[in-house]
């Protein structure tokens, strides 16, 4: 669902580690909730046009932090 909005967008996984200067592994780690960090997650849901907390509801600050 994150990559259709994305799409919608104009934007994908691949522009937006480019942009960040990360892998777009990074990328789809934070997505599904395998690794944490702040600022991907903060860069994708500002892609997808919304907030980390109502993209991810029910994540807490816990877990594997990359950044």
């Amino acid at each position: 669902m994150l990559k259709a909005e994305l799409q919608i967008r104009g934007t994908s996984l691949a522009q937006l580690s480019r942009d960040l200067g990360v892998s777009a592994a990074a990328l789809t780690l934070v997505g599904q909730g395998k690794m944490r960090s702040a600022t991907i997650e903060k860069a994708l849901a500002e892609a997808a046009g919304t907030t980390p907390e109502q993209l991810w509801p029910g994540r807490d600050k816990k877990g594997s932090e990359m950044d």
